[in-house]
C-alpha cells in the first residue's frame, strides 16, 4: 500500500502584531490573570482586522491551490472556536470561497486544538478506504471567540489560518496515530452566547483548579500512554524520535511535558508561542512546517507531534520526514 502523507501546506499569518500586555482587556484583569499573561511565554499576538475564521481558511486553501496542488475530493474544515453563522455551514462557505467545486466539505468539530491531529488521521483513513480518492484538504482559521484574546487560565489567542493536503506518496508520511477523549470535561469551558451579543461574549472556565490540576493529571496519564502506543505502532523507541512538537499554549506547558515524557520540545514551539500566541488547532501545523524549514530533520527522521485540548481530547502522531 502506498504511504500517505502531506502533499502541501500553507500557513497564513498576519502582518500586524500587538504586545500581549497592550491588549485592550489587559488593564481590566485581576492580579492573578495579569501575572498569567506575563508568565505565559507570549510576547506578541498576530491580528487580522475584520476577517472571519472562514475567510482566513478559504484564503489559505486558495494559496495551496495556487501552489499547484490538485483539487481535492474532500475538504475537512477543523471547526473554529465559534461558528461564523448558526444554521449555516462554515465548511461549505470555505468550499465556495476557495472554489473547491468538486469537493465534499464537512467539519471536524468539538475537539478544540486537537482537531487538526484528528483531521489528518481521518484524512489518511479516508484515502486508505477509497482508492478513487487522491487528495483531501484540511483547513482551519484561528480567531478568538468574542473580543477578548486572553483565555485565563489557558492561553493568549492570536489570528492565523492554514490549509494542507493529505495525498498518496506525500511526505512527511503519517506512520502512526492514536487519540482519546474524556467526556467528563465537556463543560469545563463555555460561552453563554444566547444571552448576549457577540461583543459581550466572555469565555468562562467553570473551575480553574479543575483545569490546572484534574485535567493536568489526566493529560499526564493519557499522553504518556498515547506516546508509548504510537512508538510501539511505529516499531521504535524514544531514542528514534528526532524532534518533538506540541501545541503552543504556555511556556510552562512545554516544561511540564518535557519533564513528563523525557523528550525535549523543539524550540520552534516556544518561538511561535512568543511571536504569534496560541493559534488553536493551527499550532501543530505551523510548528511542523517551521521544523521542516529549519533543515534540522532529514528524510527518514521521525517527528512526534503531541496535541491536547481542554474538552478533553489528546492525540499523538508519528511523522516520517
Amino acid at each position: 500500500m502506498t504511504a500517505i502523507g502531506i502533499g502541501a501546506v500553507h500557513c497564513l499569518l498576519p502582518d500586524t502584531q500587538q504586545n500581549a500586555i497592550d491588549l485592550p482587556e489587559f488593564p481590566t484583569l485581576g492580579h492573578e490573570e495579569a501575572e498569567f499573561v506575563r508568565g505565559s511565554g507570549v510576547s506578541t499576538v498576530g491580528l487580522f482586522e475584520n476577517a472571519t475564521a472562514a475567510e482566513l481558511a478559504a484564503n489559505a486553501c486558495r494559496e495551496v491551490l495556487a501552489g499547484g496542488s490538485p483539487a481535492p475530493e474532500m475538504l475537512l474544515l477543523v471547526a473554529p472556536r465559534s461558528p461564523d453563522v448558526l444554521l449555516g455551514s462554515d465548511a461549505c462557505r470555505v468550499q465556495a470561497d476557495a472554489g473547491l467545486t468538486s469537493a465534499f466539505a464537512f467539519e471536524v468539530d468539538g475537539l478544540g486544538c486537537t482537531g487538526s491531529s484528528v483531521a489528518w488521521a481521518l484524512a489518511r483513513d479516508l484515502l486508505v478506504a477509497d482508492s478513487s480518492r487522491d487528495t483531501i484538504m484540511i483547513a482551519h482559521g484561528s480567531r478568538p471567540t468574542g473580543v477578548d484574546r486572553i483565555r485565563f487560565p489557558v492561553a493568549v489567542i492570536g489570528d492565523g489560518a492554514y490549509a494542507m493536503t493529505m495525498v498518496r506518496g506525500g511526505r512527511p508520511v503519517l506512520r502512526a496515530h492514536r487519540m482519546q477523549t474524556d467526556g467528563t470535561f465537556h463543560d469545563l469551558f463555555r460561552v453563554d452566547y444566547k444571552q448576549a451579543p457577540w461583543y459581550e461574549w466572555r469565555e468562562e472556565c467553570l473551575s480553574p483548579d479543575r483545569y490546572r490540576f484534574d485535567l493536568a493529571m489526566h493529560s499526564r496519564l493519557r499522553l504518556s500512554r498515547l506516546v508509548e502506543g504510537v512508538l510501539a505502532d511505529a516499531g521504535v523507541d524514544k531514542g528514534a524520535v528526532a524532534a518533538t512538537l506540541m501545541q503552543n499554549v504556555t511556556a510552562s506547558a512545554f516544561d511540564f511535558y518535557e519533564t513528563l515524557l523525557g523528550l525535549p520540545i523543539h524550540r520552534v514551539c516556544r518561538d511561535n508561542l512568543a511571536r504569534w500566541g496560541h493559534l488553536g488547532a493551527m499550532d501543530v501545523v505551523l510548528n511542523l512546517q517551521d521544523l521542516l524549514a529549519t533543515g534540522e530533520v532529514a528524510e527518514g527522521d521521525l517527528v512526534l507531534v503531541l496535541n491536547n485540548s481542554p474538552v478533553a481530547a489528546w492525540s499523538a502522531t508519528i511523522w516520517e520526514v
